[in-house]
């Protein structure tokens, strides 16, 4: 049986990352993983999830299973975090899910067996496992246009014009905040519209929502997802703890579903649990109860949400830097967007070659596309990446 196995295509970041180790040079920059590091280049355990832990370490009493869909605090926790008053709790179902990227599988199970024709759309460029578990899925897929590599911001045009060919029963995924890869992101009148056609069409919104609070602020990054989950008739949100809690490796996740109609509710939860029950049983708890306790508490609640703020000010910070030195270099504004995107990463909108060449010359590590993490710079290496820029002509 092994033997009729087809080799599969190796993950382009995981081989980034090899690379980088291999890189003997001590100017070496990494900017392809997705994880925030700090100025040291650490990922690190934030104040309150430490605390947390302890509180579960000496409080938590057994180790046994909880229930399909995870902890109901869990899910309370995060409703009120990603929704707020926006929707009423009775409709809403959820289901804890390993990482975001589970409950981003999870959602394209439930879209295909709602609805075996259904088209998603996806926008161009999106996350790489969204196209990735689609296809695996065998789920139809149509790009939308989104990013505008001249300006570096969105294509809105092109993209209302893309998604006006959504039929009743598609679905449009759409990123919350902090778009990955690009840091270009819909203002909210913009997202007025985007809404104003779903709901013409007749597409089911869905929003991946992994990085909130790493752009504008814990509220301003929820607003869009907000609005769209009050304004139409059904939507699916998938949402990651891993970046804002910083809990990568303990892959806490959740699945959303939101429908106007209460009456749905106990199909659409019975829908998720029976998922989860055929894909992993039951949701992995360390996590969700972690997060669980700092959202429960308004001391850990409030430390959490504080160095949250440094972080994602920190991000701001090195933007600004790296947009700043990059004018500087160049003599122009043509960098402006680096500090007008928001969330860890932001796209150059360069070629494979010169991206080659940065990597080659420089050592500086980028996904192919352009694609830099944002927070693996510091206020060192910011303006050795923006000389590096100008050298290989960007």
């Amino acid at each position: 049986m092994f033997s009729s196995l087809k080799e599969q295509p190796a993950d382009k970041i995981l081989q980034l990352m090899q690379l980088y180790k291999e890189d003997p040079r001590d100017t070496k920059i990494d900017l392809g993983v997705g994880v925030y590091k700090n100025a040291e280049g650490v990922t690190p355990v934030m104040r309150a999830v430490k605390a947390a832990e302890r509180k579960v370490w000496e409080e938590q009493t057994t180790k046994s299973y909880v229930g399909l869909p995870g902890d109901p605090a869990y899910g309370d926790a995060m409703i009120d975090l990603v929704l707020g008053n926006a929707v009423a709790r009775d409709l809403v179902s959820a289901a804890a899910t390993p990482g975001g990227t589970g409950a981003v599988r999870q959602a394209f199970e439930m879209i295909r067996m709602a609805n075996a024709d259904a088209r998603v759309f996806v926008s161009n460029p999106t996350w790489p496992n969204h196209v990735s578990i689609l296809k695996y899925l065998g789920i139809p897929m149509v790009e939308y246009r989104y990013f505008d590599a001249d300006t570096g911001g969105v294509d809105f045009d092109g993209m209302m014009a893309d998604l006006g060919s959504a039929k009743p029963g598609d679905v449009v995924l759409l990123h919350g905040c902090c778009h990955n890869p690009t840091g270009a992101n819909l203002n909210m009148t913009q997202w007025q519209e985007v809404v104003t056609l779903l709901n013409r069409t007749g597409a089911i919104p869905m929003i991946d929502i992994a990085y909130q609070g790493f752009g504008e602020g814990l509220d301003e990054d929820a607003a869009a997802t907000r609005l769209v989950a009050a304004s139409c008739p059904e939507t699916l949100i998938a949402a990651s703890c891993s970046k804002n809690f910083g809990v990568y490796r303990e892959r806490t996740g959740i699945l959303m579903a939101v429908a106007q109609d209460s009456g749905l509710r106990a199909l659409t939860q019975g829908t998720l649990n029976y998922l989860n029950r055929q894909n992993f049983s039951f949701p992995p708890d360390h996590g969700a109860r972690v997060v669980t306790t700092i959202l429960q508490s308004p001391e850990l609640r409030a430390d959490w949400a504080a160095e949250l703020e440094d972080v994602r000010l920190s991000m701001l910070g090195l933007r600004e830097q790296l947009a700043g030195e990059l004018q500087r270099l160049s003599g122009s504004d043509r960098f402006a967007f680096l500090g007008q995107h928001r969330g860890m990463f932001s796209r150059l909108g360069t070629s494979p070659e010169m991206v080659e060449r940065l990597r080659a010359e420089h050592g500086i590590y980028m996904v192919g596309d352009s694609r830099m993490n944002i927070a693996g710079l510091n206020q060192t290496t910011a303006p050795i990446l923006a000389k590096a820029i100008i050298d290989v002509g960007i």
